[in-house]
């Protein structure tokens, strides 16, 4: 008998791995597929502005990232010590408006960069919801804990995402006529709109995500991550603590729906490699003076000098400083 209902995910017509850049960009789903592609060392850039949760805010980042456009000090903003940009994680804030500026246009260059390169964007949307500031109209992609009453906030329409993205797509195939985008659905739920207006703001993004991939039928594709969550591990063994977010079981399983629809053969054999050169470096023994940790050292730094030759791009700087006892 089968007492759940899996999600079958359907095969791509391209696959990403350690020679396709890929971007991720969006909510803080992004980070967790994202991250593990970086934690493989596969050249990956994810979230360069930091989360992003709305489409509007999402491809507000992009444009100004394909641009290359520098923020100036007219567009930062102050309060309880700290310079900061709205469009930004709060992680890019400062007591130094020029430090924070450097910050930003660093962030803005590394992106323009990457995107030069990219032949994938891996997109999460989070809300359909937006955050306005009340006095000039912006969308804010974080609110820094400035006071709720300072915004107004709105739920986007589908017509109104389709037209924001159909925009920002067209512009970057005609940069790039070949890139691939991958649009998902943030299994997060944000439960302070209440389970109603979550559902809401879902639908609108799947609504609008699936008119978007038939615009767009070969370039523009869907990850089911919200209806793997939703639908395959609908039991709350399968989120953290906050009974919200995926727990660590989930995200790797999702992974593992991801990295087989989308991640090649020779990348995922070359991955559980790196895997096990990320774990011995982790390894640490007692004694590192014996006969034997220094066979097991010299072993996996040959391991690392195979995959250099081959792959020479790859950074093997901190595992090997590691080995060598240098950190």
């Amino acid at each position: 008998m089968e007492f759940r209902t899996e999600v079958a995910v359907d095969d791509f017509p391209f696959s990403l791995g350690y020679a396709t850049p890929t971007l991720f960009c969006g909510s803080c789903f992004t980070e967790n597929i994202g991250g593990i592609m970086r934690t493989l060392k596969m050249p990956v850039l994810v979230n360069p502005f930091g989360v992003v949760y709305n489409p509007l805010s999402v491809a507000q980042v992009l444009q100004r990232s394909v641009a290359g456009k520098i923020y100036n000090a007219d567009e930062l903003q102050f309060r309880d010590g700290l310079w900061f940009s709205f469009d930004f994680h709060s992680r890019f804030a400062s007591p130094n408006r020029n430090a924070c500026i450097a910050l930003l246009n660093e962030a803005v260059s590394s992106a323009k960069d990457f995107i030069s390169t990219t032949q994938c964007i891996v997109v999460t949307f989070g809300t359909a919801r937006v955050y306005k500031l009340k006095g000039s109209g912006e969308v804010v992609s974080n609110c820094h804990k400035v006071p709720a009453v300072e915004f107004e906030n709105k739920l986007l329409a589908v017509d109104e995402v389709v037209e924001i993205w159909s925009n920002l797509i067209s512009m970057l195939l005609g940069l790039n006529p070949s890139l691939k985008l991958v649009l998902t659905v943030s299994p997060i739920r944000h439960w302070k709109d209440g389970a109603p207006g979550n559902q809401l703001s879902k639908s609108t993004l799947i609504v609008a995500v699936h008119r978007l991939v038939e615009m767009y039928s070969d370039n523009v594709f869907y990850f089911p991550s919200y209806e793997l969550m939703m639908d395959d591990l609908r039991d709350y063994r399968f989120y953290d603590d906050d009974m919200l977010h995926p727990s660590p079981k989930a995200i790797e399983y999702i992974w593992s729906k991801f990295s087989r629809v989308l991640i090649d053969d020779d990348s995922m054999k070359l991955a559980a490699q790196i895997q096990k050169i990320i774990q011995a470096a982790g390894h640490r023994p007692f004694n590192t003076d014996t006969p034997e940790h220094k066979r097991f050292v010299d072993k996996i730094l040959k391991s690392i000098q195979d995959i250099k030759l081959i792959h020479p791009s790859i950074n093997f700087e901190r595992e090997i400083a590691i080995l060598k006892g240098e950190q």
